[in-house]
């Protein structure tokens, strides 16, 4: 089976510590399976979880600047909105006080 054959029939795609990737990763997954699988779709229909903690390194741009490193990071891709729950959640109280509850278990507090 060739890659894009793989791509073709896959399901889930599972991107663990994503906030380390260059927004351009993900941006190219997008238009590789829209092309792919002939789908105009977000990320060509395929059902992506990104996980990963902004909290720990951005991506490395080798002789990079910390702007040049922000600006590589996923936040700051057009598809941020788009696949962000915090984002599209945005408002909802429950939603909200997630992010606030992973925090406090991080920094060992829950």
């Amino acid at each position: 089976m060739t890659w894009k054959m793989y791509f073709r029939n896959v399901k889930i795609i599972v991107w663990d510590e994503c906030t380390m990737a260059s927004k351009a990763g993900v941006e190219d997954l997008d238009r590789t399976l829209q092309g792919i699988r002939n789908c105009n779709c977000l990320i060509g229909g395929v059902t992506v979880i990104l996980a990963g903690d902004f909290g720990q390194t951005l991506p490395v741009v080798p002789r990079g600047t910390r702007d040049d490193e922000v600006r590589a990071c996923l936040k700051s891709s057009y598809l941020w909105s788009k696949v962000s729950m915090r984002v599209i959640l945005k408002g909802n109280i429950k939603a909200e006080e997630f992010p606030k509850l992973q925090l406090n278990i991080c920094d060992g507090k829950f």
